[in-house]
């Protein structure tokens, strides 16, 4: 069944939550808390922290909503015809007000307010140490993660994101937007170092936990949080402490990273928990979002955000990475338990992201949502693992001049390539887009921050056969860079939040 905390009130009022029986990220409630006595008992504390995974399984949040920014890249299109999710790739300003990308800015401050909740009522709780200090770290990662995710989605040097701070709370007052978004990369600092703090490290946790934050996570979003701010010595830093702590090795082969099988293994920093128990499965939809639409007729795939044929040609030969990411026209592939040849009758690419097909392998859909229209699977979705630490490191280390040939020929060489010599920024650069293609790690944002998105989005997109498939889109840095404040916060705040320029 769902693991799955309903109707929770930003205040944790009047909580109504599901039951819940999966072995992994067991956020099974404890008993039904009211308003009058809650934040009273160790049970009251677990079902705090049970709340702020709850949005985890809306198909917006991990699915499919946020993949609309990332979709923006070069790597993929859209691959059916959808005019608001067409406008959002084509930075055309009608999609604001839509309902694509519209709630991640509310969902974020959802997650936000039930970490503070935590933090400020669990300190003064009779209950386990330990336990008392899991929970409170798990409020200060997912608080740092969801200011991380805000920040750099809609802050720039002219305005940040509105910052909540819990000695200072406004009740229902629009709080403004912080002068710029080093300032919340400054609070971001602050929560996931107190994360790291109050957090034990995955080897630690019993299965029945799998799926909640841990130190090297903390870790690992610190590093990646510095180098989206440029601070090059603090990303080496923090991503030294992720290498250093001996807890985290590359898996010999790229495939098997995205194995169910693999969901916890060595590789694994962060991913959203995804089972397919009950009516309707939790978790990530988006393996059954990039799945061809219909799934050849057994399994309803959506049928979007298909690789192009720049992805595909950006390859090195020999590497083998691009057969594990992307399936072409004539590729065999395992569905439903036998043996297919890839043809597709609707990607307007000809290509599939492969990474997250390894769930439709099995006969019988044995590891699939039931519910075709909220597809989740047993597979976890990679929300930044080792191999991209490794890349953090390296670009920190390039940024400072220093030589990162050590780390990124570590990358290299599991996908079968050669030792490289001297590395340079390009061959980071073409590093981070044929590990990461396809996932969270973020191309779009990967080239508006090497400034390279201008350039990148100026050139059609291709398919298999050659044709154009997208044409040559006008990217202004000065506007494109941050993506529009959805249009109901600068609304519901009468203007207290601010639009980010040139976007309305």
């Amino acid at each position: 069944m769902k693991q799955l905390i309903k109707n929770i009130t930003l205040s944790l009022a009047g909580i109504s939550l599901l039951a819940a029986c999966n072995k992994k990220l067991d956020i099974t409630p404890e008993g039904a808390p009211t308003s009058g006595n809650f934040w009273q008992t160790e049970t009251d504390a677990i079902s705090g922290a049970n709340a702020m995974y709850n949005l985890f399984d809306d198909e917006n949040f991990y699915g499919r909503g946020y993949w609309w920014f990332i979709n923006a890249s070069d790597d993929m299109v859209t691959g059916r015809v959808k005019a608001e999710g067409d406008n959002i790739k084509n930075f055309n300003s009608n999609f604001i007000g839509g309902s694509y990308t519209e709630g991640q800015w509310k969902m974020r401050y959802i997650v936000i307010k039930r970490a503070n909740d935590v933090i400020m009522h669990v300190p003064a709780i009779p209950m386990d140490e330990k336990l008392k200090n899991r929970i409170l770290g798990e409020a200060y990662f997912l608080s740092g993660l969801m200011y991380y995710e805000l920040a750099y989605t809609y802050g720039d040097a002219r305005a940040g994101v509105p910052i909540v701070k819990r000695d200072s709370l406004t009740g229902d007052k629009p709080i403004p937007r912080s002068a710029n978004v080093n300032l919340v990369y400054d609070y971001v600092e602050q929560e996931l170092k107190q994360a790291a703090a109050h957090l034990p490290y995955f080897d630690t946790y019993s299965s029945d936990i799998y799926g909640r934050p841990h130190k090297t996570a903390a870790f690992a979003f610190l590093s990646k949080m510095f180098l989206y701010k440029k601070d090059y010595v603090n990303a080496e830093r923090y991503a030294d402490s992720v290498i250093l702590s001996g807890k985290h090795k590359l898996l010999d082969k790229f495939a098997d990273v995205f194995t169910i099988a693999n969901n916890w293994s060595s590789e694994y920093i962060w991913s959203v928990y995804s089972n397919s128990q009950g009516p309707g499965g939790w978790g990530s939809i988006l393996p059954g979002v990039m799945l061809e639409n219909k799934g050849w007729g057994k399994y309803n795939g959506w049928g979007y955000y298909m690789p192009t044929k720049e992805l595909y040609d950006s390859y090195e030969e020999g590497d083998l990475r691009r057969e594990a990411t992307i399936l072409k026209p004539g590729d065999h592939f395992t569905f439903y338990g036998e043996d297919n040849t890839y043809a597709s009758t609707n990607s307007l690419s000809g290509y599939q992201f492969r990474k997250y097909m390894e769930p439709f392998s099995y006969p019988a859909g044995q590891h699939l949502s039931p519910n075709g229209d909220h597809p989740t699977t047993d597979l976890n979705l990679p929300l930044l693992r080792y191999a991209e630490v490794l890349l953090i490191k390296a670009e920190a280390e390039l940024m400072q001049g220093k030589n990162a040939d050590k780390e990124i020929n570590m990358i290299r060489h599991r996908a079968g390539l050669k030792d490289v010599t001297g590395a340079t920024m390009t061959e980071l650069k073409k590093q981070r887009r044929s590990e990461l293609a396809g996932e969270w790690a973020n191309r779009h944002y990967d080239l508006v921050r090497w400034g390279d998105a201008q350039a990148a989005y100026a050139k059609a997109l291709h398919g298999f056969g050659g044709a154009e498939i997208w044409p040559a889109r006008s990217f202004n840095p000065a506007i494109h860079n941050v993506w529009p404040v959805p249009r109901s916060e600068v609304t519901s705040s009468n203007g207290v939040v601010k639009q980010n320029g040139g976007w309305e």
